[in-house]
């Protein structure tokens, strides 16, 4: 039977041997050479059209058991024509990124974990169907808990959908989720591991967008069949440093 002093030579021989191959996995990153750090978030135009939204303690909505939640998650691809109202919208965005505060380090710390707290995603939101704002594309200002427009073009629905496989379940949607990378933001750590870290931070939330779902009577779809070139573009992205990783529609039962 191992003693103490067994347990402890082997903990230090696990030290030793994540120092010694600290960087076989790992290139020598940005932050390693000492270069500053990206900003946590992308800026916006000076002359951008911001939306408040309602706070998330304003917010109330249906009480439900996470293990319920989890229970009845399922993805849905035929919606009602019920729209979602802003609240509802703020509360999904709240819990798929929302920023509970900023640590003087600086990082974010939000609702869904991030490899390094890194948080690389913004979100883009292609919007049918929600009360008291116009059809188009929005992206969200995290850091603020805003929205800004981004394009308000007539028929944009039918542009992401042909993007997307004829996935015509989008034109039907209350909203379309499109997360995107600011990639630099996780190479500026990992280097060329940030890749791999990108698209697990995606299923993570991705999977809060299904659970926060359930408790405002809604259904989602993630959609990772999507031509890059032609989303990015209608994104106005180039597709090297900020790209489009994941998409997921939403709405009502």
């Amino acid at each position: 039977m191992p003693t103490r002093e067994d347990e402890l030579d082997l903990n230090s021989i696990g030290k030793q041997f994540m120092e010694q191959t600290k960087y076989q996995y790992l290139d020598e990153s940005d932050q390693d050479r000492g270069l500053p750090q990206p900003p946590l978030e992308l800026a916006y135009p000076r002359d951008a059209v911001l939306i408040d939204l309602p706070k998330i303690e304003s917010i109330k909505v249906q009480e439900l058991d996470l293990s319920a939640a989890m229970d009845q998650r399922k993805t849905v691809r035929k919606y009602s024509q019920m729209p979602l109202t802003i609240e509802e919208l703020a509360y999904l965005l709240w819990y798929t990124q929302g920023v509970k505060r900023v640590t003087p380090r600086p990082v974010t710390l939000r609702t869904v974990p991030s490899a390094g707290a890194r948080h690389s995603f913004e979100t883009y939101l292609l919007i049918n169907n929600v009360s008291g704002l116009k059809a188009g594309l929005y992206k969200y200002v995290a850091l603020e808990h805003k929205l800004i427009v981004v394009n308000l073009e007539p028929g944009l629905s039918k542009k992401v959908a042909r993007s997307a496989a004829n996935q015509v379940f989008i034109n039907d949607s209350a909203i379309t989720f499109v997360w995107t990378t600011a990639v630099y933001r996780m190479k500026w750590r990992y280097g060329e591991r940030a890749f791999r870290y990108i698209h697990l931070d995606a299923g993570h939330v991705c999977q809060n967008l299904y659970l926060a779902s359930e408790c405002i009577q809604s259904g989602v779809c993630a959609i990772a069949a999507f031509d890059d070139d032609e989303l990015n573009a209608l994104l106005g992205l180039d597709g090297e440093e900020q790209f489009a990783v994941y998409m997921a529609t939403v709405g009502k039962l």
